[in-house]
């Protein structure tokens, strides 16, 4: 999530992505790798330096789902409220 978030300010390098990680460089980059195959962002390199971008297709794809979940988990949370506090109510009789 930090990577992501880092990203959402502007390209970064590899090297920079990594500072605030206490890791290795190469044990950082499987990280990487795994946010570039799922297609949240994309590496280029140039010379020795890869910097990384976030695909931001990708991420609003993520958010409207996330959305549609929020939804739907919040419309059950709201059937089971209201059937406790309906059980809470008939043992009070």
């Amino acid at each position: 999530r930090a990577v992501i978030a880092r990203l959402g300010r502007g390209s970064a390098s590899v090297t920079d992505l990594a500072k605030p990680f206490e890791m290795a460089l190469p044990s950082f980059m499987k990280h990487i790798r795994q946010l570039e195959d799922s297609g949240l962002i994309r590496t280029r390199k140039q010379g020795r330096v890869r910097t990384c971008t976030i695909e931001e297709d990708k991420l609003g794809m993520v958010d409207l789902w996330l959305k549609d979940q929020r939804t739907i988990w919040e419309s059950r949370l709201d059937r089971l409220e209201a059937f406790a506090m309906k059980s809470m109510e008939e043992r009070t009789r």
